[in-house]
């Protein structure tokens, strides 16, 4: 299937491994012109080259930005004035009892999760109005619907990009411009595989077992009763982030196995 995106000028913040890396991979696989992101250089150079190793004729390439620091994205924003397709997938977890959240961590993470696709949106927005064409995608989360009794303060975030993804499809009306919201389930990323091994080896059982135990207990409701690949996210988005998706605009789209139980 001809996705219609080849040339595309596409940029994935948090993009070096996880959802983000993959996301490139599919991009890059379907003609477009990437740009990747991470928080230091080196990193951002290595996923780079391993793109170029995986994909024949990748048009990759990186730009190292923290998303917690002004400073790291006002110069990102020179080096990248204008995109076609926008990616806002970088964010930070941190599974942490209510009561033990303080008011740093609740800045920190709306600075991350949420201001780092703004500040992006709002360079980038304008431009694709211009032009008529342009696609915005923020990657939230079932947390956003589902808020995770462990980690409320994430759930916070990712809540709030459904609302500034609604608001600025609002502005795209009578446009080729669309800006929708990715809601991925519990996925087997980077973070997440850390996670899932750190608490095998703390309970001394399989990392199997841990996953079963998860979704018996902590997520109940998925249907898949797994953790979603990459992959399976990353084709979700990049087909959402195409001319043939033009129809769906200020859209929440569920990657979620089935865990949110509402219809609409």
């Amino acid at each position: 299937m001809d996705l219609k995106i080849k040339d595309k000028l596409v940029f994935i913040s948090g993009s070096t491994a996880g959802i983000g890396y993959a996301t490139a991979a599919r991009f890059l696989n379907e003609g477009a012109q990437v740009i990747i992101n991470g928080r230091k250089q080196d990193t951002v150079d290595a996923a780079v080259e391993k793109l170029k190793a995986e994909i024949k004729n990748a048009n990759v390439s990186g730009i190292a930005a923290d998303f917690s620091k002004v400073e790291d994205i006002n110069s990102l924003l020179k080096k990248l004035p204008e995109v076609d397709i926008l990616i806002n997938n970088t964010g930070i977890f941190e599974p942490k009892a209510f009561a033990d959240i303080p008011d740093e961590d609740w800045f920190k993470f709306f600075e991350v999760n949420v201001m780092s696709g703004i500040r992006l949106a709002r360079q980038y927005f304008p431009k694709m109005l211009k032009k008529n064409w342009g696609r915005i995608i923020f990657i939230s989360s079932e947390s956003a619907v589902f808020i995770p009794e462990e980690m409320i303060h994430y759930g916070m975030t990712k809540t709030a990009q459904l609302a500034v993804s609604r608001g600025l499809a609002e502005l795209t009306k009578g446009t080729n411009v669309t800006v929708n919201s990715i809601l991925p389930g519990p996925t087997k990323s980077k973070g997440v595989s850390g996670f899932i091994e750190d608490l095998a080896k703390a309970d001394n059982i399989s990392v199997d077992e841990v996953e079963a135990d998860f979704f018996k207990n902590m997520r109940p409701t998925s249907l898949i009763e797994r953790f979603a690949s990459v992959d399976e996210i990353a084709n979700t988005i990049v087909y959402y982030s195409s001319e043939l998706a033009s129809a769906t605009n200020g859209a929440s789209i569920r990657v979620d196995g089935g865990l949110i139980r509402s219809i609409l």
